[in-house]
């Protein structure tokens, strides 16, 4: 079976997109090809947000946010957003996860947000690992 190609949005590319994205590729392995794109990038990543995915073994101090591209929507088979209306975006199926911005916040409040979309994200991989999903 092909991976399978995840893309999370979010507005500013710089808080939950990254971890959900940085989460599955760590947690999914090579089942998934995984991007995340904002819709309004930030010019970087939220300082709290690298500091809580350290705290998991994951480095992001290498990333930058990224511009949502028409071609990324395209190349997705699952597009996931956070926080972004997916009225505003072309196509029909997309899902939304609801999780607070963590923008501007410190490590005490992005550590439970981690942690929520930790918890999400693998029951994502369980979700499109299953026999019904394949």
């Amino acid at each position: 079976m092909a991976a399978r190609h995840v893309l999370f949005v979010c507005t500013h590319n710089a808080g939950r997109s990254q971890m959900a994205a940085a989460l599955l590729a760590h947690l999914g392995g090579p089942s998934f090809v995984v991007d995340s794109a904002g819709t309004a990038p930030a010019d970087a990543l939220n300082p709290a947000v690298v500091a809580a995915m350290l705290e998991v073994g994951i480095d992001l101090r290498d990333n930058e946010p990224t511009l949502l591209t028409p071609e990324a929507l395209h190349e997705a088979d699952l597009v996931i957003t956070l926080g972004v209306d997916s009225a505003e975006l072309p196509g029909s199926h997309y899902i939304d996860w609801d999780f607070p911005d963590p923008a501007g916040s410190r490590l005490e409040t992005v550590r439970p947000i981690r942690d929520a979309i930790k918890a999400r994200v693998l029951a994502l991989i369980g979700e499109l690992n299953s026999p019904a999903a394949a």
